[in-house]
């Protein structure tokens, strides 16, 4: 079992280091992706990115709070997973009310997977208290986060999951495969969605209906919306 140090301002910490990453991410982006970025900018305005923001804080707190409410020890919460689906939402009515058709999200991709691959240790160092924990199971990886239960390490299954992910996006971004260039944002959606799945099975959240919970069918709706661009055929992406 790893003996975890915990603090809740460790969050603080975490949340800090992943916009920072999230940063650089989407420099890089703007320097050796300038194109797609000059598409997005053509294609959207101001209401694009309010929509976007306001979409994902709703879906954070209310998707958060939806799950953790119905906790044995009910706290006011948010999520990345509720960010994620609330932005998607939003930025999604807002393409349909100005007869925007193409996929815009592919800018976006490197920021997110790099947030959420730095952000989710921000969670393991928080502890019990940011309440995104794995079931307790001995195993020899365990961590104990201060109360002594060796528990699943489920924040770094998800960071390592999407640092494979972001490893083969931007091998073949770079290499200007069919799939990164049409479907990119959707193949991040698809694959944070799937494996985010499994990982709930090895959190304590309440069960909504047999054991899936709250985010079980969040990720299912997550991953029909990919699947269904993915199916489309071409997404009319912007320049890569």
């Amino acid at each position: 079992m790893i003996h975890v140090p915990t603090a809740p301002w460790y969050h603080y910490v975490g949340d800090l280091a992943a916009w920072a990453v999230a940063f650089l991410g989407a420099r890089w982006v703007y320097r050796h992706r300038r194109a797609s970025v000059d598409g997005l900018a053509r294609q959207t305005e101001p209401g694009y990115f309010i929509s976007l923001a306001v979409g994902g804080a709703l879906g954070a707190w209310l998707l958060g709070s939806l799950n953790t409410l119905r906790d044995a020890r009910p706290v006011v919460s948010h999520s990345i997973a509720g960010a994620l689906a609330g932005a998607i939402v939003a930025v999604e009515l807002w393409k349909w009310a100005r007869g925007v058709r193409g996929s815009t999200g592919g800018p976006f991709v490197i920021p997110l997977a790099l947030g959420i691959i730095v952000g989710r240790w921000g969670c393991l160092f928080a502890g019990l208290g940011d309440q995104t924990y794995g079931v307790p199971r001995a195993l020899p990886w365990g961590v104990d986060l201060g109360d002594g239960v060796s528990r699943h390490p489920v924040e770094i299954y998800e960071s390592l999951a999407m640092a494979l992910f972001l490893a083969v996006y931007w091998r073949a971004l770079v290499r200007r495969r069919d799939w990164a260039v049409e479907h990119g944002f959707h193949a991040f959606v698809l694959f944070y969605a799937v494996q985010r799945f499994a990982w709930e099975f090895l959190k304590p959240y309440p069960p909504l209906i047999g054991p899936f919970n709250v985010f079980h069918f969040v990720m299912i709706g997550l991953s029909a919306y990919a699947l269904l661009w993915i199916a489309g055929g071409r997404a009319a992406p912007l320049p890569a």
